[in-house]
């Protein structure tokens, strides 16, 4: 049928399953071309309709996408294979700086959060039909986002960014509309996007944020919303800057029915002050998690928008899980209050930290991104080379190829728990990594 491999199945369902599983075990090839409807239909001995519904299946699931006249394949990228594939395992031996992980040692003590939380549920226990969201984590998230200029909107708790993002993305689009997303990016979201059977559009990061000019191409071409990271933006560390923001609001303001998400998981850990670009559009959503400054097994991120896209999400979140636990958001106020956590003391902790790599990687020759956030940005020639010259050494790093689609090649290291003394260490490396061709940029 293609190649070696026969697409099987005499139901919608049944030829879906058929490719998605050769395009999991690399039977079917990233970009093959599948064969014309009628066509399977009749090798198949089905209806031409049967094929054209496997075929939507597999569109709206990330896995094929189709060109017109052109004909359906396999996407580049497709759900069912993912970014995971480029995720770095870290060898015995080995330095870890590519999880992308928190300073344990700057995440504040759980216990007695937890013990007060648990204390207050015996006394008032939530039962069905209780608030969804504990009336002091709104009030306290309110405040905060007020003070960040943040318009106002109801409140909601999902289970983290990425939980929040896609119960957004859901409410308002369908699938084949086309999102634009930071290139490189957070690659869980590179990943999201097409699962939901959406198309991405890349658009180029400076360390402003995105760049205006790329985000009024994309949105011209009919992109339906965009997703952007105000702070720590991850992999490149980029921030919006006052003047970024206007431009970016200018943009929007040109295409008001566009769905925009922002992305605040920096809230806590970056000593940058938050330029939002809510309240241009018609629908957006504001994103804010405590995984990087709190400890990401909490699954808790706040989120506001405007009435109808937070009435929307919390509706399905309804009848879903129902709720994130108002034990946990409990907890969360009390990490919130008690003054455990140094929100300034973190962001200058991880601050220090980055400038230290990217004034070392400086000296050296070499071309280093970082303007907030745990993670640093080296443009490379070659990432393959480059990450296996690196293990050679002792350091694992993370491949670009996890968080780019068009832009060029690029390394992440997390300087999270990097030390003073082996900055250096790790700089040269580097530098002995990537030699003189290192004089690149991602822009």
């Amino acid at each position: 049928m293609i190649g070696e491999y026969r697409i099987e199945g005499r139901r919608a369902a049944e030829i879906a399953a058929s490719v998605e599983r050769a395009v999991g075990s690399g039977e079917l090839e990233l970009g093959q071309l599948l064969p014309p409807m009628r066509e399977l239909a009749a090798e198949l001995e089905v209806n031409p309709n049967t094929v054209a519904s496997a075929y939507r299946i597999l569109r709206e699931r990330g896995v094929i996408e189709t060109a017109g006249r052109r004909g359906s394949r396999v996407r580049s990228k497709p759900a069912t294979t993912g970014r995971e594939y480029a995720r770095m395992d870290v060898p015995e031996g080995a330095r870890d700086v590519v999880s992308g992980n928190p300073d344990p040692a700057l995440l504040p003590s759980l216990a007695r959060a937890f013990a007060a939380a648990a204390e207050q549920a015996d006394r008032s226990p939530v039962l069905y039909g209780d608030a969804l969201v504990e009336p002091e984590l709104a009030r306290l998230a309110r405040a905060d986002l007020d003070a960040d200029g943040v318009p106002d909107g109801p409140l909601a708790v999902a289970s983290g960014s990425l939980d929040a993002i896609e119960r957004v993305l859901a409410a308002h689009l369908k699938p084949g509309d086309t999102v634009a997303v930071e290139d490189p990016g957070w690659g869980s979201l590179l990943d999201l996007v097409p699962a939901l059977g959406l198309r991405t559009a890349p658009v180029g990061v400076d360390d402003e944020g995105p760049r205006p000019g790329e985000v009024r191409r994309a949105l011209a071409a009919s992109a339906r919303a965009l997703i952007v990271t105000d702070r720590a933006q991850n992999p490149t560390g980029a921030a919006v800057t006052p003047t970024r923001a206007r431009a970016l609001r200018a943009a929007l303001g040109d295409h008001p029915d566009t769905l925009l998400i922002e992305d605040d998981h920096g809230h806590g850990i970056v000593d940058l002050p938050l330029h939002p670009l809510a309240g241009v559009t018609r629908h957006w959503a504001f994103v804010r998690s405590v995984a990087k400054a709190y400890g990401p097994d909490l699954r808790l991120a706040v989120l506001t928008g405007d009435q109808v896209t937070v009435d929307r999400v919390s509706g399905r979140h309804r009848l879903g899980p129902g709720w994130v636990s108002r034990i946990t958001q409990r907890a969360v106020v009390r990490l919130w209050s008690d003054g455990a956590h140094d929100p300034r003391a973190v962001a200058e902790a991880y601050r220090e930290r980055r400038d230290l790599l990217i004034g070392a990687l400086a000296d050296r020759g070499i071309e280093a991104h970082g303007r907030s956030g745990m993670n640093v940005w080296i443009p490379v020639p070659d990432e393959t080379a480059a990450v296996s010259r690196l293990l050679h050494a002792g350091w694992a790093v993370s491949p670009g190829a996890r968080f780019r689609m068009a832009a060029p090649p690029g390394i992440r290291v997390t300087i999270s728990t990097l030390t003073p003394d082996e900055t250096a260490t790790l700089a040269d490396a580097i530098a002995k990594a990537l030699g003189p061709a290192s004089a690149r940029t991602y822009a």
